[in-house]
């Protein structure tokens, strides 16, 4: 029997949650798909053992599929581990910690039978910590910006995708992931529903502060070279403004000779100029940095382990 729909959930620090978590998504899915789904683990180098559970769990679960990681790669880099694995008509993506709710999982594949090739669960109330939920409004408003992305669409980890719009995210190679902007960049047929934000069950987010602005980095120059456009038009300005203030100087100097032009103004300039070249430099650096690692072919993602997956089925190459 073909695979309906595919589970793809990228696994770190959660050992403890993943026993509730099978059970929870064998009952979503017997519902709306029996017999015809796939739930795949990827265990991304946590800090626990959650990689012997999910072993233990697969032993008597022929539709519970894992994928051990040989280092941490990341959640988007993880997720595309298990697309390249996933052999459903359609995949869905979600977070391992129960916050997001399994039950939703019909509602998501009813809404791509209905012809969307892409579906975000978007939350009323999360149940995140402020300063994360700060970071993804922040997230939110940069994606809009650098990829055109909707204001009202919410970039949810949860979420539904047609089988075509996931290969055609496969066809990315560099390192460094961002799979929303893949996504969006194949398709703008999506679509929203609404879900409920549940608490953690067990333990802390993997999700650091760290790892937040690493991701808002992959965005802003995987994706765009708008922030480069913005250094550019930044030093238009400051040239002009320096223009126009040494103009002041020199009218200020011709209507008043004894005038002492001292130190301020002149380490004021200096500061300036220096910080938007500084500014430049960076950014400059940061996308050079990337093409780097792209020309090095840096793999997304290293595969050390496969439960209940036959290799040969990989569809991209692993390293």
């Amino acid at each position: 029997m073909s695979i309906e729909v595919s589970i793809v959930i990228p696994v770190y620090g959660s050992a403890g949650i993943l026993p509730m978590l099978a059970t929870r998504l064998e009952s979503a899915l017997q519902a709306c798909a029996p017999d015809a789904f796939e739930v795949i683990l990827v265990h991304d180098h946590g800090p626990d053992n959650a990689w012997q559970v999910i072993r233990s769990l697969a032993a008597d679960r022929p539709w519970l599929k894992g994928i051990n990681l040989r280092r941490n790669a990341g959640q988007h880099n993880a997720v595309m581990a298990g697309f390249s694995h996933a052999s459903g008509r359609f995949v869905v993506t979600m977070d391992d910690d129960l916050q997001h709710d399994p039950d939703d999982i019909p509602r998501i594949l009813q809404t791509l039978h209905d012809g969307a090739d892409l579906c975000y669960v978007s939350f009323e109330d999360r149940k995140h910590a402020l300063w994360k939920k700060a970071g993804s409004a922040f997230n939110d408003f940069v994606a809009s910006k650098l990829l055109n992305k909707p204001r009202n669409l919410y970039l949810s980890p949860f979420r539904g995708i047609r089988r075509e719009i996931c290969e055609s995210a496969m066809e990315y190679r560099g390192p460094f992931v961002y799979v929303d902007g893949l996504l969006l960049q194949a398709t703008s047929n999506y679509a929203t529903i609404s879900g409920k934000h549940h608490a953690r069950q067990d333990g802390k987010s993997g999700y650091s502060l760290r790892k937040s602005i690493s991701l808002w980095l992959q965005m802003a120059t995987s994706f765009s070279i708008v922030p480069l456009r913005l250094v550019s038009l930044a030093g238009v300005f400051a040239s002009l403004l320096a223009f126009l203030l040494a103009l002041a100087v020199i009218w200020r100097k011709l209507i008043d000779p004894a005038m002492a032009v001292g130190w301020p103004s002149l380490i004021v300039a200096v500061l300036f100029m220096g910080g938007l070249q500084l500014l430049a430099l960076g950014a400059i650096g940061e996308y050079t940095g990337r093409i780097l690692l792209n020309v090095n072919r840096r793999p997304q993602y290293v595969i050390g382990q496969r439960v209940n997956l036959d290799p040969e089925n990989s569809a991209t190459p692993t390293s």
